[in-house]
Parts: C-alpha cells; structure tokens; sequence
C-alpha cells in the first residue's frame, strides 16, 4: 500500500497532522519507536521513573554522544552511557507530551522578530521568522480548544494578542499559598499572572478532568486530563499506527522522498511508501536521520546539500531556584494553607520580557513558580547531608526527613529565556558509536552563549525577591549553561533562504516536494517559553497546508 502521508514520531510535532489528515479521509501511517500506553497503564510508580528508564531507552543500547565546550574553547567528550547523560525525553506513542508538566505560554509578536526587535548579537545567528505572530495565532487559539489549556487571561505588560477573551476551560484549583504570592508581588510592583496550563480543569473532549495528584512532570496522567498528543489527538484518530517502529533510513529520488525504512522490535527490517513523509522524531533524533540518511543525490544527509542540517540546535537558557517555608514561621492558619495537598501553584512573571539594560533593550523571558514536585525519591535524597555536606543517618536523618516533609514545604521557580543559536551548537554523526540497530548515534555538540547567562541571572534574582518578600529561607538558585534535555529545538530552521535554512515557510524541505519537519526542528531561536504550545500550534498550520495540496492533488486526479 502506498499511504497518503507517512508520520515518523507522534509527538506535539507529529500527533495534529496525523489527527487533521485522518480525520479529513487520507490515508495515514505513523511510524512510533516507542511502545503504545494508555490511562489505565499509568500509575504514580516513583521508583520506574526515577530509578529506572521505564518510558527512555536505555543509555546502553541507545545513546548519544556529548561534546561540551568549555571556557578555554576546548571540547570535552562524553559517552553518554558512561556518564550517565541522556537527552532521551519520552519514546512511546504521544512522546514526551505525556511526561510535561504542561505549562502553556503563546510566543509574543517579539519573539518572531529577534533580529529587527533587538538587533545582531555577537556571536549568534539571530533571524527573524519567516512567520508571524498573528499567522499563527488561530492555531495558538485551535490548540486551546482541540488539546484543552485551562487558565485565568489577565491583564499584564506583556500579554500576546488574543482573538478570545478568555481560556476555554477556567484555571485548575490553587494553593491558598498564591496569596501569599500575589500579596508578595503587589508590594513589589510586580505582575503576578496565572499560569495556563494544558490540563483540563473539568471533564470535556473525552477525557476525564485532573486528579490534583501533583504528579504531572516525568509522569504519564490516569485520567487524560493532560493534553498530551495521545490523550488529546491520537486516540480519537482512525489511521494506521506502529509501534516500536524505530526508522533508520529515508530513501529519496532527487525530488522526493520515496521509502522509510524501519527495524521493528525484534530488528527485522521493513519499509513503507507514501506521497508525503512528514518527520517529527524529536529535534535531535530529526536531524540524525537525515544525517543517516546519505545517497547519490544527498551526499551529505538528506535535505544537507547545503550544510544546514543539524545546525543552530536549541534548548532553554534558564535555570532554577528555591526557596523553603517552615512552620515556625507560620501561623497554624498558614501552616494548613502550605500543607494543602495536590492544588496547583498556578504563577508565572513576564514582567521582564523584555527590559531595558542601560541603554540596550534586552530578550528577558519568563519565570514559572511550582511547588517542589510530590515525588518522595528526590525529596528524601536531599536530606541525607548536614549543612556542612556530610552524610547524614540515624536518628538524625530520620527526624530531619520526618521535619522537611511534614513541616515545611519548598517553592520553586524555573526560568525560561532564550537559547542563542551559535555555530558552535549542532548535531552531527557519530560513526564510531553504533546503537542496538547499529546505526550512527548522534553526536550533541553543545555551547551556551554568554548572553543566555546573563539574562537568566538578571530573571532569577527577579524571582529571589518575591520569595524573600514571602518570607522564604534557604533561598538558593541556579543559572547554567548546560540545557535541559527536555527542551530542545532546532537543527533544521525554517526560513526564506534554502542556503541559510532546510525548511521553508511552511516546513516542507526545500530541496525536496513532499518531506516536512514538523516537531521543535524548525524554529530558527526558541522564545522565551516552554516550546510544547507552539509546536502544537505550528503542527495544526502545517497540517492544513499538506491537506490543500492533497485535496488539491485528489481533485485534478478526479478530473
């Protein structure tokens, strides 16, 4: 059979085009390396995630390999099954959308224009987008309603346009200590805004409402309450798809993309045929397959004549912060309110969006505040050493655990600015390290410029304040240019030039008529939010562009 559309990964990037296309009567298949889990198969098992790779393979039979730069220009090499190092974010069917903590931000009109709005930085490759805010904004709008964000629109410095008034489902149920916060904030002159969140705040679309569980990040939601691209799009679709399907290969003519090759789970290998191949492996794993994906007429990796793939690859500049409240501070009143088990601490600042430094106007970006996630494992691994770092057991440790669980509670923040594309961050090959497959393992090739440090610092000691206006101790924050694996983007940037770019506007390679790139791949620099929102949204807008151009292909055939 050859499919109308062959979906590689079944992500946020990969999960709205199958969903679009199937429902609109084409023939669709997706290809998902991982394994297929559903409500009933996820539970709160705190060893399985952070003790074992349960939904991530495992660093032995899959890998990458990390070159760091360091100050002195030099890269050091690691192996990331010897170090422990895994940028492997979710491989069953929906992908890492089912382990996200859902934090929803729409990019601002800015971060479409970094270049005009802010200028050439040295060092970065700074682009405007070759899209606007306002062409993606019904899709923002679509994602709101289709995959169900619930929050509270507030009026603040930076709010994006918006066509709606308000959020299609009211906010989730919050900690009485937001009071506190907000309290906080107003005496600062701060911006206290709810944070939206892609978890249904009441029954709809099929699925049941939250739990209040407070196990969201790393954590697969029981009752589909979070939008993950499963929960929310997969399983309402009537198309084709195979699991443990790990594609190795894309087979092209001069023009197109003619096969996907693919090894199943128990290495025999397949392929299949399609009109239109559309790849959304996650960023990194994107980028390798092309890159292993050479032929006579792509000699350097399919779509890389022109030496783009793999380059520019982003992540989140930012770090994060803490602060712990005890009872001895407290009123009883205050005591119960801290304690309050599973509601939201639904806060985030944008003040700082942009802010002025001196005379220069700056990239800012935003700061999310949680509660210290309930997993009991991290909680307790905290507390085995002194103030003076020295291991800590007994009577000692137990009462100080018994103390830090029951009568005290931590409040922490995340920064989120953005990630400078340089040439000195990329994805390569490998050829040396093979995984299970034997294919080439992708090689990260990491750098952090030294205005991603920057702004991050400026944003934390932002958010130090409100947590000393709480009355917070044991203060401390971390700003760092190592990247959260869970956030990357990049490595095949869309834009107007096919010498500076592999995708064009709409996504689809240039130097080919039916490859698309829809996952984090094709954003040239990151925003200053978490990226699940607009990959969505972007995903919708391609799905819709490929959908034209099969009906209209459909119709001359029919004529």
């Amino acid at each position: 059979m050859i499919y109308d559309i062959c979906i590689i990964g079944s992500g946020a990037g990969g999960a709205p085009v199958a969903y679009e296309l199937s429902r609109a009567g084409f023939r669709v298949l997706v290809l998902e390396k991982g394994k297929e889990y559903r409500e009933e198969d996820f539970n709160k098992d705190e060893l399985a995630v952070s003790r074992r790779e349960l939904f991530t393979p495992d660093l032995k039979e899959e890998q990458h390999v990390i070159y760091e730069l360091d100050a002195d220009k030099e890269r050091k090499r690691y192996l990331g099954s010897e170090y422990g190092w895994s940028f492997w974010n979710g491989s069953m069917v929906g992908g890492s959308s089912n382990l996200m903590s859902g934090y929803f931000h729409r990019m601002k009109p800015n971060d479409f224009k970094p270049l005009s709005r802010y200028g050439k930085i040295e060092g970065a490759n700074v682009v405007d987008w070759p899209l606007s805010y306002e062409e993606l904004e019904p899709y923002y709008e679509k994602v709101e309603h289709v995959v169900g964000v619930s929050g509270e629109v507030v009026q603040h410095s930076f709010l994006e346009p918006r066509k709606s008034a308000k959020f299609p489902y009211p906010k989730l149920a919050e900690s009485a200590v937001t009071k506190w916060f907000d309290r906080a904030c107003l005496s600062l002159g701060f911006e206290s805004i709810p944070t939206p969140r892609a978890i249904l705040s009441q029954a709809d679309l099929g699925r049941e409402s939250c739990s209040y569980s407070n196990f969201c990040g790393s954590y697969g939601c029981a009752t589909g309450a979070k939008g993950s691209a499963r929960a929310a799009l997969l399983q309402k679709c009537d198309l084709t798809l195979i699991t443990e399907a790990f594609v190795y290969k894309l087979e092209s003519d001069a023009t197109k993309v003619t096969k996907a090759h693919y090894y199943d789970a128990d290495f025999k290998s397949h392929e299949v045929s399609a009109k239109i191949f559309v790849l959304a492996a996650q960023a990194i794993e994107s980028s390798r397959l092309l890159l292993n994906s050479k032929n006579h007429f792509f000699p350097y990796g399919l779509a890389n004549n022109e030496d783009q793939v793999g380059k520019n690859l982003l992540f989140s500049a930012g770090g994060v912060g803490e602060g712990r409240f005890g009872f001895e501070r407290l009123s009883s009143k205050e005591q119960e309110e801290l304690m309050q088990v599973g509601l939201f601490f639904n806060r985030s600042l944008q003040q700082w969006y942009e802010y002025k430094d001196g005379q220069e106007q700056r990239k800012g970006g935003t700061i999310d505040f949680l509660f210290e996630h309930q997993n009991l494992v991290p909680r307790i691994q905290r507390t085995f050493y002194d103030e003076d770092g020295n291991i800590m057991w007994g009577d000692a440790l137990a009462q100080k655990i018994q103390k830090e669980l029951t009568s005290s509670r931590v409040l922490g923040f995340e920064v989120f600015n953005d990630w400078l594309p340089t040439d000195e961050c990329f994805v390569s090959i490998e050829e040396s390290v093979k995984d299970k497959y034997g294919v080439p393992v992708g090689a990260i090739y990491l750098y952090s410029h030294p205005d991603d440090l920057a702004v991050g610092e400026f944003l934390a000691q932002k958010a130090t304040q409100v947590l000393e206006k709480m009355g917070a101790s044991e203060i401390r924050y971390s700003i760092s240019s190592s990247p959260p694996p869970n956030l990357v983007a990049g490595g095949c940037r869309f834009g107007d030039d096919p010498k500076k770019s592999v995708l064009d506007k709409n996504c689809k390679a240039h130097a080919l008529e039916n490859l698309y790139v829809t996952d984090a791949s094709f954003m040239p620099t990151g925003g200053s939010v978490p990226y699940t929102w607009t990959i969505y949204a972007n995903a919708f807008r391609v799905a819709e562009m490929i959908r034209q151009k099969l009906e209209l292909e459909k119709s001359l055939f029919s004529s």
